[in-house]
């Protein structure tokens, strides 16, 4: 990326003086300090993702670019990147993996520059196929020609300023608002999970879910790890539908700063008709309220999934581009025809046909090998 010409000589030589460092997150204290005062700073960037993915993937690890300022103490800018490597499906930089929102740490195109430089090097090192960049609001990296953007995966987002109520309003009034009563009405119960035993009833469910939509479940160490890492310190709730002692439905949400988002959401298809996510989401909206959150995410969704965009346009949400940059420029053509692939489709066809012993068992091994 070429700078505007008009950068003075005071600010050349502050960027001179500014290092890139690799640095641990768990053992260095100042990453967490960084993410948790930058403006794009999510839980997804902290310390504790990192745990949680190397835990429950030995295939990833995580190598926290860090610009440090004048110094050489504090970190002005970062960039996390995760080597992920397969034997089936080659090696790959992406930042960051099984995260919603990543964007780079950033406010400067040259900042960007500086780490997108030691990614791309840091790439070579480790003979990479790509590099991935995953970002919401990061309006640095543009005109980058290194790199391509696709904006493929929309994002959908409810701001909860306001009265549930008023929220309420713009609901639609069939497919949510009627089927929120209906829940109510059903003597469903909402059961806060404190133990990993809620978290294995939720797990059951997970995997009948996944198998209904003919995709592999991710492993159980996966929701362990995410439990343990961030139950602990109230970055995560659990919740379950509860209808007659039974588990009928399931929601996983992390709260970091001013948002809370649904990272996972389950369901017994036999209990349709009580409509158990609508009363887990619209209880969900109602905590992020009277706790204090300003918005209440409801993740990423690829457009080709017609039912799921729908269910979230429903709730009165904003949609927006999420855009993400690949390196490259032709990897970043591969993603939109994925889910259209007939390796996909043969995975949906197991999936949905085959015992859950085996659905499980091909969980464990895709997700080895992705990222």
């Amino acid at each position: 990326m070429v700078l505007n010409s008009q950068i003075n000589s005071n600010e050349a030589v502050e960027r001179m003086s500014q290092e890139i460092d690799i640095i641990d997150p768990v053992s260095d204290p100042r990453w967490d300090r960084f993410v948790d005062k930058h403006e794009l700073g999510r839980l997804y960037h902290r310390a504790g993702w990192k745990l949680f993915l190397e835990n429950s993937f030995p295939h990833m690890k995580g190598y926290y670019l860090s610009l440090l300022g004048r110094d050489g103490e504090e970190i002005v800018a970062g960039l996390p990147v995760y080597l992920v490597q397969s034997w089936i499906m080659g090696k790959k930089l992406v930042s960051i993996p099984y995260a919603t929102l990543c964007d780079p740490l950033i406010e400067t195109p040259e900042q960007w520059r500086r780490l997108a430089n030691a990614a791309l090097e840091l790439g070579d090192r480790f003979g990479v196929d790509h590099l991935e960049i995953r970002t919401l609001r990061s309006t640095c990296m543009q005109g980058d020609e290194r790199f391509v953007e696709n904006c493929f995966y929309k994002h959908h987002y409810l701001e909860t300023t306001e009265e549930p109520e008023q929220l309420k309003r713009r609901f639609h009034r069939t497919c949510v608002r009627q089927r929120i009563s209906r829940a109510q009405k059903s003597d469903m119960h909402l059961i806060t999970v404190e133990t990993e035993e809620g978290l294995q009833r939720f797990f059951k469910l997970y995997v009948l879910t996944r198998k209904r939509k003919g995709l592999p479940p991710q492993p159980y160490v996966l929701f362990r790890n995410l439990w343990h890492t961030f139950h602990p310190s109230f970055h995560l709730n659990l919740f379950l539908a509860e209808y007659q002692g039974q588990a009928v439905g399931g929601v996983i949400l992390l709260k970091y700063k001013d948002r809370v988002s649904v990272e996972y959401a389950v369901s017994d298809e036999k209990f349709r008709q009580m409509s158990p996510n609508h009363f887990l989401f619209w209880e969900s909206i109602k905590l992020a309220h009277r706790q204090g959150y300003r918005v209440f995410d409801f993740g990423r969704t690829a457009p080709t999934n017609h039912s799921l965009m729908d269910f979230k346009n429903r709730w009165g949400t904003t949609v927006v581009d999420m855009p993400d940059y690949y390196y490259p420029k032709d990897r970043g053509f591969q993603v939109e025809g994925k889910e259209q692939s007939l390796k996909y489709k043969g995975v949906q066809g197991i999936c949905k046909y085959a015992p859950l012993w085996m659905v499980r068992g091909l969980g464990k091994f895709c997700y080895r090998h992705l990222g």
